[in-house]
């Protein structure tokens, strides 16, 4: 048995690379509801391209305080329609009593689907804090409790390689992790980084808490470096300046920002097999053609019955 931390990484690393027999590492993506028609049909066209590579799963977002719900559950039909693989459904505890939650669950399972992402969620738009509700399951561990007594999901929670914005410490987020997976989760699924050591970091802390459950690095390819930088100041995800040095001068020039994009990811990913990680959720932002760059290159390709349909 591995006795430091050091010994463990290097037992990851051999255990990625024959857990796989060669081959690329398991793949995930995830989408975010259109808002417009012309969104729905580039999120089809995202699926279509993406679908080939046989992803272990796909999964679909859900807004704050459910405010997606109906939109959420049609594209997780779509998605299983055009993309002919799992799906999973995002959900959250916000703004939901327990039975309203449950009920949802319900029917998501006798619909057949068997996934789903359980979320403390964001507090709804026009406020700033997070409050459970009465009737309510208060945080994500919580929900893992109630959706295994609904029926046996498969279920990914999130989790935070820099530290979840509102915890009060690294070690309290820690145990927050620890109490989702221990609750029932199947994995974890983590905020994009783009710090490498970031995650092995996290992963070490992980282990040493007595985390054994799967933890996936979440992995962003990046073409609006401003949109990121917005997104990340409220997610508590780091931009590093080497990042933004790489796109300056790019905002008119969206073909080299791909390009930039696909090399970042691919280098990230590529480093992260190399420490024995060998699975990847991608944040695909609605897009195919960049994530399934990152993909071929890390040797995950379409497969023949897939591009036959």
């Amino acid at each position: 048995m591995p006795t430091n931390l050091a010994e463990k990484r290097t037992a990851a690393r051999g255990a990625g690379r024959t857990a796989r027999g060669g081959a690329g590492p398991r793949v995930s993506f995830e989408f975010f509801p259109p808002k417009t028609d012309k969104a729905g049909a580039s999120l089809e066209e995202a699926i279509r391209g993406l679908a080939p590579l046989a992803p272990q799963f796909m999964t679909v977002t859900y807004g704050a305080g459910g405010s997606t719900q109906s939109v959420t559950r049609q594209w997780v039909d779509r998605v299983a329609e055009l993309g002919g693989t799992p799906v999973g459904h995002h959900l959250t505890c916000v703004g939901a009593t327990r039975a309203e939650i449950d009920a949802l669950a319900r029917s998501l399972w006798n619909d057949g689907i068997r996934h789903i992402v359980a979320l403390r969620g964001d507090p709804p738009q026009g406020t700033t804090r997070y409050e459970p509700h009465p009737d309510g399951y208060a945080f994500a561990a919580d929900l893992v409790e109630g959706l295994r007594r609904v029926a046996d999901f498969e279920i990914s929670v999130g989790a935070y390689p820099e530290v979840h914005p509102e915890a009060a410490s690294a070690a309290a987020d820690m145990d927050n992790l620890k109490r989702k997976l221990d609750a029932g989760a199947t994995r974890a699924i983590t905020q994009y980084f783009f710090d490498v050591e970031t995650f092995l970091r996290f992963r070490d802390r992980a282990h040493a808490a007595g985390i054994t459950k799967e933890i996936v690095p979440g992995i962003i390819p990046v073409t609006n470096i401003e949109s990121l930088i917005r997104f990340s100041e409220a997610c508590g995800a780091t931009v590093p300046r080497w990042l933004t040095d790489l796109f300056d001068g790019l905002q008119e020039d969206p073909e080299t920002r791909q390009m930039i994009a696909a090399s970042v990811a691919i280098e990230q990913c590529t480093r992260l097999q190399a420490e024995g990680a060998d699975s990847f959720h991608f944040y695909t932002l609605n897009r195919a053609n960049v994530t399934r760059a990152v993909c071929h290159a890390l040797g995950v390709r379409a497969s023949a019955d897939k591009v036959a349909a």
